[in-house]
């Protein structure tokens, strides 16, 4: 490579927080652009609540990867762009998947060898080293992936489950081998995994951030009849069955499910 990218990694004020695959996550210590009282002291405030500037970096070197539409900042090197769509039908099939998923219908694909610089967020970035799996990711999860990662829409396996249980119909489904970058609402240390073999996880509200895609996902009663489960306060719980994972966000204030006839 011809260039050379000064005070980024060695930048005293950066952190890197995670690397894999040639992806790293910059964590910025501080904001140290600030140029008034008032910019200073919402900076110190947001700092201690680990409110921090974080930029997803990522280093070809002669693959590709798929990216959010729009989340770049910068890129530099012998790295080409195209739009990832193949023809009118494959522009129509990811305007579809797009609309039904919640994310962007466009994912260009950038290939070469050089690096990518993705817009700084306040969001959490997570890196996932999907080994030969297959999961679901929450609509808007999505920031960029390996190549060899097949994206492709996941239905609910019954309508039930998506009107009742504050979820949409459809997500977006990654499978294959590769490295997906995720941005959450919650750090990765704050997330809990739960391993499910054989068995059963109900949930009261839509805290799933991501699940194995061989679970069945279902909305049922939290009782056993209708009137116990008005009596428990809970009423209608999203339900994971089978063997797989989920990653729950416990802290994260979502909405409940709603409940039938209530008003949303």
């Amino acid at each position: 490579m011809a260039f050379k990218l000064n005070n980024v990694k060695e930048n005293k004020n950066v952190f890197i927080q995670d690397q894999m695959g040639g992806f790293s996550i910059l964590e910025y210590k501080e904001d140290l652009s600030s140029t008034n009282a008032m910019e200073a002291q919402a900076n110190y405030f947001m700092n201690q609540s680990n409110m921090r500037k974080k930029q997803l970096m990522i280093e070809l070197s002669n693959n590709e990867i798929m990216m959010s539409a729009g989340a770049m900042q910068y890129m530099i090197g012998n790295i080409e762009m195209n739009s990832g769509i193949k023809g009118v039908g494959g522009l129509m099939r990811n305007l579809v998947a797009g609309a039904v998923s919640g994310t962007t219908a466009v994912k260009p694909v950038y290939k070469g060898t050089g690096t990518i610089m993705l817009e700084p967020t306040y969001r959490y970035l997570w890196l996932i080293d999907v080994d030969n799996d297959h999961i679901v990711i929450e609509d808007g999860l999505f920031l960029a992936c390996h190549s060899t990662l097949e994206l492709s829409v996941s239905a609910r396996k019954t309508l039930s489950s998506a009107a009742l249980g504050g979820e949409g119909l459809f997500n977006l489904s990654v499978r294959g081998k590769g490295v997906l970058a995720v941005e959450a609402p919650i750090p990765s240390e704050e997330a809990v995994v739960v391993e499910l073999q054989n068995d059963v996880l109900k949930v009261d509200g839509n805290f799933a951030l991501m699940w194995s895609s061989s679970l069945d996902f279902t909305v049922e009663k939290s009782g056993k009849s209708l009137l116990g489960s008005a009596a428990s306060g809970e009423g209608l719980v999203n339900v994971y069955r089978g063997t797989g994972l989920v990653w729950l966000a416990p802290l994260t204030d979502y909405k409940p499910i709603p409940q039938a006839g209530a008003r949303r």
